[in-house]
């Protein structure tokens, strides 16, 4: 009778669409099924008898294996992702799950694992990834989608551009982004803080000089406008120029001309400027502090850059991002947020834009000893918002209270425009409608739908 029961649970685990296989005490499989072979690739007569992680080689085998944590505690582990190697080396995403294997009697004598295939679903996110990147430039808000169809016709002609936003909005990346698209990008792409030299510095930086043209001149010394020839010159941070120094730049941007300082003779400056300031460079001029020549030399096309507090639609896709970036590089298998994170990061204004998420998720994936990012593993000063709402948890004030209040701020903000509101917070519109359903939240009469006359 036994082997007539062995066969019948053989037939139900091969017409099972996920991989399932069993091990004993000693670790080796005993079971294999049908999708087990298709996704690794190894046959059954193969894997059955040996160590599940000589079949496998995935990426938690060595130090966090799930089926090792389920044996030793008896808690089950439930869609975890992972990767594994098939039988051609091939990295595979899967999505696994444990649990313990008892005889009649009660006693553990293994454990079984099931694993699902996410090669479809991670060829899909890489696409949906892909069409919302540009040049390592990622968003999917319509302004930065508007500003990419404007990079690309831009980049074709030789014109100054000038790209204003605050610190850490990615002026840098548009300005690759620039240089790549442009009939230059042979050519070297050279890049000048002007914030960070003193003018005496910045003046020898920029043209170069002749030795002899001071002290420490042993020997001539090309400067950057030079070193860019046939590319990209990129002035970032130009409103910190000092007065003296803008009327030096004004001659380069007008005639395409420039001498080394010790020089008397003209250099030819054949480069395309691309320049960038987080300050607004008209109110200088109206100050007296810019020069208004200059500034219309290289005011020709203005891209202004959002920060990302306007844009915060951005901030799941970009969190992704950046924890692919930072477990490839500390070799990591972390695989994304806890569910508390991401409605806390949402809710931040992100004085520091891009660049502060950037270190926010740096900090978490180098203190993060887990699989999933806790509000635990944020840097302390975004505690303070968790404080905040542990305060009100501690008052009485219930689950559904707070994110009533969340979305109706969120909403009100949008001027109640729930797909704004929905775009916002990173979810779909149909989600945001059972929410506001569940937690008989109304809009007012008048919301971001009515046409006012």
């Amino acid at each position: 009778m036994k082997r007539p029961l062995q066969n019948q649970t053989q037939i139900i685990l091969d017409s099972i669409a996920d991989g399932v296989f069993t091990v004993d005490s000693d670790w080796k499989i005993t079971s294999f099924n049908r999708a087990a072979e298709n996704i690794t690739g190894i046959q059954k007569e193969e894997a059955v008898g040996r160590h599940c992680w000589e079949v496998f080689k995935a990426s938690i085998c060595e130090k966090l294996c799930s089926l090792r944590h389920t044996m030793e505690t008896g808690s089950p582990i439930v869609n975890q992702s992972i990767y594994i190697l098939n039988s051609k080396g091939e990295r595979v995403p899967v999505s696994i799950s444990t649990a313990l294997l008892k005889d009649n009697r009660g006693n553990v004598i293994g454990g079984v694992e099931t694993f699902r295939d996410l090669s479809v679903v991670e060829a899909l996110r890489k696409e949906l990834y892909e069409r919302h990147s540009f040049f390592d430039i990622i968003s999917k808000s319509k302004e930065m989608q508007r500003l990419f169809g404007i990079l690309e016709q831009v980049s074709e002609s030789e014109s100054t551009v000038l790209l204003q936003g605050e610190s850490g909005t990615g002026k840098e990346l548009f300005a690759k982004a620039i240089h790549s698209l442009s009939a230059r990008r042979d050519g070297p792409m050279i890049t000048v803080n002007c914030g960070a030299l003193p003018d005496t510095l910045l003046e020898s930086e920029l043209f170069g000089h002749k030795a002899g043209a001071f002290t420490d001149a042993k020997k001539d010394k090309p400067g950057r406008l030079t070193l860019a020839q046939g590319g990209t010159l990129f002035l970032d941070e130009i409103g910190d120029i000092s007065p003296a120094l803008q009327v030096r730049l004004l001659r380069v941007f007008q005639d395409r001309v420039y001498e080394p300082l010790g020089s008397t003779k003209s250099e030819k400056a054949d480069v395309r400027f691309v320049a960038a300031t987080n300050k607004d460079l008209e109110a200088l001029v109206k100050e007296g502090k810019f020069r208004e020549d200059l500034y219309y030399r290289i005011h020709v096309v203005k891209l202004v850059l959002p920060p990302l507090r306007d844009r915060k639609e951005d901030i799941p896709l970009m969190t992704e991002h950046f924890i692919r970036k930072f477990c490839q590089l500390s070799g990591k298998e972390i695989h994304g947020l806890s569910p508390e994170v991401l409605p806390l990061l949402m809710s931040h204004d992100f004085p520091g834009n891009i660049r502060e998420l950037e270190n926010i998720i740096e900090h978490a994936i180098v203190v993060c000893k887990d699989h999933t990012i806790g509000i635990e593993h944020l840097p302390e000063y975004l505690f303070q918002k968790t404080a905040g709402l542990q305060k009100t948890v501690e008052k009485g004030v219930s689950w559904d209270d707070m994110e009533r209040t969340f979305i109706y701020e969120a909403l009100r903000k949008n001027h109640w425009n729930r797909v704004a509101t929905a775009t916002q917070l990173g979810i779909h519109t149909t989600t945001l409608w059972r929410k506001m359903k569940r937690l008989r939240l109304d809009l007012p009469q008048k919301d971001g739908r009515t046409k006012t006359s």
